[in-house]
């Protein structure tokens, strides 16, 4: 849990200063920002084209998956994820729409803005309401509360990683909820039939439909195309754990999320949050999710102006005492590990010291 060191005039100025930064790049966007999403839609395109050409040649193999992984993880990171945020609505391009952009994905993009932009963001690490805690599945906090099912924790954790689409279209589903008799089945009657809908249009296209295009090729295309889902899978998830779990990212209970304050919701964004540094092609490649700090303060501006943000926001985050996380990959994907393994074991008892018996004192 976190208490916050900050005053409650202290945090108000906290808060002005970050909603100036917004205001500033929001009055800002103009055709750099339009011509930079369109030309990463435009290499998303290529790799895929490239991708799906190259399952023709059987030696090119590789080549096709890697090709093709790129073109996911480029739709699902920097484009899909970004675009349906509502980062590139004030375009007026219907096909860079946050109400009627689909991604490639098993997940509904409706059903995710739900979960994603309204509960998680919303809700940014409030234990009991952000969902996205453990995705219904993992103990990532030592507030909640052990259970000898979380010594499977690890296994849990590589599994969700291999099968993340599929993780995230079925989280909703609330099955934990179900389990545990806290959500009725009937529930979500509403939901299965968008997520069977998806379901069945990714598995024909990835499965059927484009392996069937290269006739006796199917079984080598059928194998490309899983690939490129595993690697996208495998990339998203790593990505986003090392942007939420790390060591020295806080939680918060929910009463002390009562009448949140502008500012107060910008000091939570800041520490429930961590970043990855890296390269510009690194930034791209993660939707410039490695700057997750700056995504849950402002997730409704371009995420490719997160990198010019950053800067700022650290210094004020100095001035005002503020922790923030930043590490290489290799850091943050170590204590996310580590994280995921000790919170499979129960807490270890805190110790109290021992009573101290003062001594008479001698007359």
């Amino acid at each position: 849990m976190n208490t916050t060191t900050l005053t409650d005039e202290q945090l108000e100025a906290f808060g002005e200063e970050m909603d100036a930064i917004r205001r500033r790049i929001i009055a800002d966007l103009g055709d750099e920002d339009a011509a930079y999403i369109r030309k990463v839609v435009k290499t998303k395109n290529n790799f895929e084209i490239a991708g799906r050409a190259l399952f023709y040649l059987p030696p090119a193999w590789p080549l096709a998956v890697a090709a093709l992984s790129v073109s996911k993880i480029l739709d699902n990171m920097e484009i899909g994820h970004n675009v349906m945020h509502g980062q590139y609505d004030w375009m007026g391009d219907p096909a860079l729409s946050s109400r009627m952009y689909e991604w490639d994905n098993v997940c509904p993009s409706e059903q995710w803005k739900y979960s994603h932009n309204y509960i998680h963001h919303t809700y940014t690490n409030i234990l009991g309401k952000d969902r996205d805690i453990g995705y219904g599945i993992l103990r990532m906090d030592e507030d909640q509360p052990w259970h000898p099912y979380y010594l499977g924790n690890p296994l849990y954790a590589f599994l969700l990683m291999v099968f993340f689409e599929w993780g995230v279209a079925m989280h909703d589903l609330e099955v934990e909820n179900i389990v545990a008799g806290r959500r009725k089945m009937s529930e979500n009657k509403a939901l299965h039939a968008g997520i069977m809908r998806k379901v069945k249009r990714q598995a024909l296209k990835d499965y059927v439909l484009f392996p069937a295009l290269t006739g006796p090729l199917f079984p080598l295309t059928l194998a490309g195309n899983a690939t490129a889902n595993l690697v996208r899978n495998i990339w998203a998830f790593n990505i986003i754990f090392c942007g939420h779990f790390p060591a020295g990212v806080a939680t918060f209970s929910q009463e002390e999320c009562e009448d949140e304050s502008r500012g107060q919701w910008y000091y939570r964004q800041l520490l429930g949050s961590a970043n990855i540094t890296g390269g510009p092609l690194f930034h791209v490649m993660t939707g410039n999710l490695s700057h997750q700090i700056e995504h849950h303060l402002f997730p409704d501006l371009p995420a490719r102006r997160y990198p010019e943000i950053a800067a700022e926001v650290r210094e004020i985050c100095e001035r005002y005492g503020l922790a923030y996380n930043t590490g290489p990959l290799r850091k943050q994907l170590g204590s996310v590990a580590r994280k995921i393994c000790r919170m499979a074991l129960p807490d270890r008892p805190r110790r109290t010291p021992d009573r101290v018996v003062a001594e008479p004192v001698a007359a």
